[in-house]
């Protein structure tokens, strides 16, 4: 049994598949499956081992926020570069989202959150919670700075 990522496209699973696969080291494009026409059907993918499948089946369904991408980064710079490019024709939203070109939900989130988080007591915690919720792309720095009791995260 294997589980995938299904997304459903009105025409740009090809492009999007190729942006996707330009943005990680780690993957690739596995297959493209064509109509009689020569336009792609369904592509399909992989990033950092995840199996993606683009499917162009018109304009039966949309993307949605309640499901996203969640990519967890080493560095700032991991994340700065991350939300550069998907952002680029798209939009930005609360606290690490952001919605790409193509209407796919991303959650780029640093792992030093967790760390931030875990280590710290309630007080800290509620800081470092309420920094991120004024944040678009997340700031590693900032957040650390609210723990500690730095700055005004509300």
């Amino acid at each position: 049994m294997r589980v995938s990522t299904f997304l459903w496209f009105d025409g740009p699973a090809e492009e999007a598949a190729e942006f996707y696969t330009g943005l990680f080291a780690d993957a690739t494009v596995l297959d493209v499956q064509r109509d009689a026409d020569g336009a792609a059907r369904i592509v399909v993918f992989e990033i950092a081992g995840q199996r993606c499948i683009a499917h162009n089946g018109g304009p039966g369904y949309t993307f949605g926020t309640a499901i996203s991408m969640y990519i967890d980064c080493d560095t700032q710079e991991e994340v700065d570069d991350l939300w550069a490019a998907l952002t680029e024709g798209g939009e930005e939203g609360p606290s690490g989202s952001l919605t790409d070109r193509y209407g796919v939900t991303w959650q780029i989130i640093p792992r030093a959150l967790e760390t931030l988080l875990a280590g710290a007591g309630p007080d800290a915690a509620e800081r470092v919670l309420a920094a991120l919720g004024t944040m678009t792309r997340i700031d590693i720095q900032g957040l650390a700075d609210a723990r500690d009791g730095g700055g005004d995260p509300v």
